[in-house]
C-alpha cells in the first residue's frame, strides 16, 4: 500500500520557487531520507507534506489527498517534528509529550486516562520513563530529541516526518536514536520520512534516498545508487570516497585535497 505520494509538488516563497516538481511514492513501512546540500529545499518539502506551507501539485497520504483535510484531520495522519522545535523549558517531559494527543481531543476536551497510558507506554519504549517528571530544560540534547520523537509518536499516526532528527547529537546518540526509530518502524509498521545531513546514516537506515538540489530532484534510489563520488562532487562540491561496510552499506568518507 502506498503511504505517501507526491506528484509535481512545488513550493514558492514570495514568488520565488524553492521546491520544484517533486514526485515520489513511498510504500507503507518504508523509510525515505531526503538529502541534499544546504538550502536545497529539504525542510521546505517536509513542511509542504505536513501542511505548513502552501504548495503546488498533489500530496496523498494513505490514499487521501491532503488538500481535502482539515488541520486536525491531517494531524491524525501525519506526525511532524521540526529541525529546531520550540521546547518550553519548564514543561515536564510528560506534559510536553501529552501535547501530541491534542489532535485526538474534542473541543474543550481534556486528556483521558487512555491518553496518559499512551504517553507512559511511549516514554517507556524510548527509555524516558525515569525522566517523565523532569523539566525539559534539565535534559541533555539526546534526551530532548527523544522527547520530541515521543511527542510525535503519541499522535499515533502512520506517517512520521522528522526534519534532521539527529541534529546536534554526537555519533553515539545519533545512532541510538535512529536505531530506536528503526525498531519502532518495524514493530508498528510506521512509514518514515527524514531529512538527514549525514549521508552515511541516511544510507544505513533509509530504504530510499531522494537527493534534491536547487529544489529539484537530482536522483532517487538506494544508497549505492545515489551516493557516488561523482554525484557528491557535483551536488555538494565535495571530494569524497564512497566505501562499503561489512554489512554492505555505503560510507561517505571526505578526502583531503592535499
Amino acid at each position: 500500500m502506498t503511504a505517501l505520494r507526491l506528484d509535481g509538488v512545488g513550493v514558492a516563497y514570495n514568488g520565488e520557487p524553492v521546491v520544484r516538481d517533486v514526485s515520489v511514492a513511498l510504500e507503507q513501512g518504508g523509510w525515505l531520507a531526503v538529502v541534499g546540500p544546504n538550502g536545497a529545499g529539504k525542510s521546505t518539502l517536509l513542511k509542504a507534506i505536513a501542511g505548513l506551507v502552501p504548495h503546488a501539485g498533489s500530496i496523498t497520504v494513505h490514499g487521501t489527498p491532503t488538500d481535502t483535510l482539515t488541520r486536525r484531520q491531517r494531524a491524525t495522519l501525519v506526525g511532524y517534528a521540526a529541525q529546531s522545535p520550540v521546547l518550553p523549558g519548564k514543561l515536564t517531559v510528560t506534559d510536553y509529550v501529552l501535547l501530541g494527543r491534542t489532535p485526538h481531543l474534542g473541543p474543550l476536551a481534556r486528556e483521558t486516562a487512555a491518553d496518559l497510558d499512551i504517553v507512559r507506554e511511549t516514554l517507556d519504549r524510548l527509555d524516558l520513563g525515569a525522566l517523565a517528571g523532569r523539566e525539559l530544560d534539565t535534559l541533555s540534547g539526546g534526551e530532548r530529541q527523544r522527547a520530541v520523537l515521543a511527542r510525535v509518536l503519541v499522535q499515533r499516526t502512520r506517517l512520521l516526518l522528522l526534519d534532521e532528527p539527529t541534529s546536534g547529537l554526537d555519533i553515539g546518540h545519533a545512532q541510538a536514536l535512529l536505531e530506536r526509530l528503526d525498531r519502532l518502524r518495524t514493530e508498528d509498521g510506521i512509514t518514515v520520512v527524514t531529512t538527514l545531513h549525514d549521508l552515511t546514516f541516511a544510507a544505513q537506515y533509509a530504504d530510499t534516498l531522494l537527493l534534491i538540489d536547487g529544489g529539484e530532484v537530482a536522483v532517487a534510489g538506494s544508497g549505492h545508487e545515489v551516493l557516488t563520488a561523482a554525484r557528491l562532487r557535483t551536488h555538494y562540491s565535495a571530494q569524497v570516497e564512497v566505501l562499503t561496510t561489512t554489512t554492505g552499506h555505503p560510507v561517505v568518507a571526505p578526502v583531503r585535497s592535499s
